[in-house]
């Protein structure tokens, strides 16, 4: 176990970022296609292909999927990781036509200080194309991908991951892009509100404060006066290597959208894009109400695990009054 989405068999990430315009995008393939759904709970959301994902379409897999940054420019990433998929034969087939299938999830992070003057076509579907051929089984965390160029309210955001393994053999894991209106952290730091969860002090060791004040439930938002919930968004994907079907596959992604809340203060905000996808290999077979249960329970638990890993793990971007990073004050 690497403690990585990865950890499913046939899942493989990639990155790819431009560092001037400090954004990125990150892309989750599916050696086979995936059972998948989507659960929305903030207000805001910026997707790709979300009705393809509705329980009421037939269509029930797809092949890979797509996290970035750039609002709503970064939808056109996913049209160059299809790009990919189509090069290599891969999608949908009908007839003679080869579609592949890529739903996508954007965070906003246009106001970071990198350079948004792209000229008439944004970068992302390039660097869609890019995170598709550098997908792998390794792949690092914090500002990378999709978490390039990501923010909280305290500390820099970024890209993490997790996993879990289950008693009954089935693995469940997550990748997050942390961009959040409210803070990983309890009140300044360094806990987190994931601690709890935490595994192999993975984000630290720190545990929770000896006691809460009420200064640590303060709500702490991006921007202070001048916060606007559009500028941010966390997005993220679990997956597993049960079998489930989508309607399954859609209650997974509910249940396990509680890690959000279970590390990050406050949370799914009036206009926030939270997203969350739920993909399923269909490998190993799942009782379909007590062992559903926990799998969402556990993924849940590994999604916050994520969360908290991401802003961990992250670095500060390169520009003055650029965000601190949680290790430039703890690490």
């Amino acid at each position: 176990m690497k403690n990585l989405l990865t950890d499913i068999a046939g899942v493989r990430v990639g990155h790819a970022e431009d560092a001037k315009v400090a954004s990125g995008v990150t892309a989750i393939m599916f050696d086979q296609p995936a059972v998948a759904a989507i659960d929305v709970r903030g207000g805001g959301p910026g997707t790709r292909e979300g009705s393809l994902l509705d329980l009421a379409s037939m269509q029930e897999r797809v092949d890979a999927i797509a996290l970035s940054g750039g609002s709503a420019f970064g939808i056109e990433a996913g049209g160059g990781i299809q790009a990919w998929l189509a090069e290599q034969g891969r999608g949908l087939r009908v007839r003679e036509a080869v579609i592949p299938l890529v739903p996508g999830a954007i965070l906003f992070d246009l106001l970071n200080g990198g350079d948004k003057a792209w000229g008439r076509f944004a970068p992302y579907r390039d660097l869609g194309y890019a995170a598709a051929v550098s997908a792998r089984t390794e792949f690092a965390l914090g500002s990378v991908g999709a978490g390039f160029g990501a923010s909280t309210a305290t500390f820099k955001g970024g890209l993490g991951s997790a996993s879990a393994l289950m008693s009954s053999g089935i693995t469940v894991a997550a990748i997050v892009a942390v961009n959040a209106v409210g803070s990983a952290t309890v009140g300044d730091g360094p806990w987190f509100w994931a601690a709890p969860f935490e595994e192999n002090s993975e984000f630290g060791g720190r545990g929770l404060p000896p006691a809460f004040t009420p200064d640590m439930l303060k709500m702490r938002i991006k921007g202070g006066p001048a916060a606007s919930e559009r500028e941010n968004t966390t997005i993220g994907v679990v997956v597993t290597d049960a079998v489930l079907t989508k309607p399954q596959a859609k209650r997974l992604a509910m249940v396990a959208h509680t890690g959000f809340a279970r590390a990050l203060y406050p949370v799914h905000a009036p206009t926030d894009g939270d997203v969350l996808f739920a993909a399923a290999t269909c490998a190993k077979p799942i009782e379909p109400v007590v062992g559903l249960t926990e799998l969402g329970t556990i993924a849940a638990n590994v999604v916050a695990r994520a969360i908290a890993r991401g802003v961990y793990s992250a670095t500060a971007l390169p520009f003055p009054g650029a965000q601190p990073a949680w290790k430039d004050r703890f690490g």
